[in-house]
């Protein structure tokens, strides 16, 4: 009875490898079954994906494909193509001339350019070194300090002056001023630039906004200054002032925020490696170095610029402030440093958390080497007692 059962199974998996898998439409039912046991010989998988559950044949025929063997095959021998990787967008923020009108399409516009080129500028022999070129400077008042305005005959357009504001922290906005006699400024303050920065970071993170002048009081509208045509020549450079002191922080925040962006890329790797239980391959130097780049930055952005408080200057001029608020409003300076300041505070937590694990291995360390140097003595204690 056995042998019998085994031999009428072995004869049955001999009919299913036997049977074709593709099968008539008017097969009996009970053969049809066995398609999903039976091993694709005589049907084209990607044919049959292709045209569906049912395609014709040359007598006209129709016939049936099981879409599931014909999936196990196409995953088998067809390779899925490669996924797309989405470029990467720029970390830093956009220049916002990429939200104005080009001044073709408004030639009343002049344009108001700032870059931010280094850590500091040495201002008295800058002065001395532009009016040796034939630069005129231009005298402000006694309490606005760290601020060189120098004016020049190459204007851009013939509406109004040129003139070129150089602040101590490292920044210099262009007004009007032509592209070539931009350049000669820039070469000319490269040899009074104290930690310069490098040449494509300064020429993409710069602020360009339109101005022309109009009738009302001075104000920014629509992303671009409106000046008024009846002021002053003293006052109009005044408002000048203020609307380049808003550009000149915000274009020193933009690099300090590339500068942080490279230092949380350069510790984006400890979280994982502390996460998968893996060691940290950080010295106590490197740590140490870290955490001096982490203050430096964080001493720069709250302490050495003007980017949490509002300049002394504007205590008694309340035109100028509410133009130098609405500026920095306009350039999102304050939400900026606030961001900024959050991820400071992530990075100084990092930093901690890194000087205690060393702390730790340190100590660790030198109780290992206590144990040591206990269970030495020991040793010789007992040589002697019993030699």
């Amino acid at each position: 009875m056995l042998v019998r059962t085994l031999w009428s199974r072995l004869g049955s998996q001999q009919l299913v490898q036997r049977i074709p898998v593709c099968l008539s439409a008017s097969a009996p039912l009970s053969s049809r079954a066995l398609l999903y046991r039976a091993e694709p010989r005589t049907c084209d998988p990607v044919a049959t994906f292709s045209s569906g559950l049912l395609t014709g044949n040359k007598s006209g025929h129709k016939r049936l494909y099981s879409t599931n063997i014909v999936s196990p095959v196409l995953k088998s021998t067809l390779k899925p193509a490669a996924a797309k990787r989405v470029p990467k967008g720029p970390r830093t923020k956009q220049p916002s001339r990429s939200n104005q009108p080009p001044l073709d399409e408004s030639k009343d516009m002049m344009r108001c350019i700032a870059y931010s080129t280094a850590d500091q500028y040495h201002l008295p022999t800058l002065g001395h070194d532009l009016v040796g070129n034939g630069f005129q400077e231009v005298d402000l008042p006694r309490d606005a300090s760290n601020v060189l305005v120098i004016s020049t005959e190459a204007i851009a357009k013939q509406d109004d002056g040129a003139l070129i504001f150089f602040f101590r922290e490292g920044s210099v906005v262009f007004w009007n001023v032509e592209d070539k006699m931009m350049k000669k400024v820039l070469r000319i303050l490269e040899h009074h630039e104290i930690q310069p920065y490098e040449v494509a970071l300064v020429h993409w993170e710069n602020e360009e906004i339109n101005y022309m002048f109009g009738e009302g009081n001075t104000k920014l509208e629509c992303g671009n200054f409106l000046l008024s045509d009846k002021m002053e020549l003293q006052e109009a450079v005044l408002e000048k002032f203020a609307f380049s002191n808003a550009l000149s922080l915000s274009v020193k925040l933009a690099i300090w925020e590339v500068f942080l962006d490279n230092f949380v890329e350069s510790i984006q790797s400890i979280p994982e490696t502390l996460k998968s239980g893996k060691r940290v391959k950080l010295s106590s130097a490197e740590v140490m170095q870290k955490i001096g780049e982490l203050f430096s930055l964080r001493h720069c952005i709250n302490l050495r610029s003007d980017l949490l408080i509002t300049p002394d200057f504007y205590w008694d001029r309340e035109h100028l402030e509410k133009l130098y608020e609405k500026t920095c409003q306009f350039l999102s300076i304050n939400r900026r440093v606030n961001v900024m300041n959050e991820k400071l505070e992530h990075c100084t937590q990092l930093t901690d958390l890194m000087r205690s694990h060393l702390n730790e291995k340190h100590s660790f360390r030198l109780e290992w080497m206590i144990v040591i140097l206990i269970t030495i003595e020991v040793l010789f204690e007992l040589a002697r007692m019993i030699f």
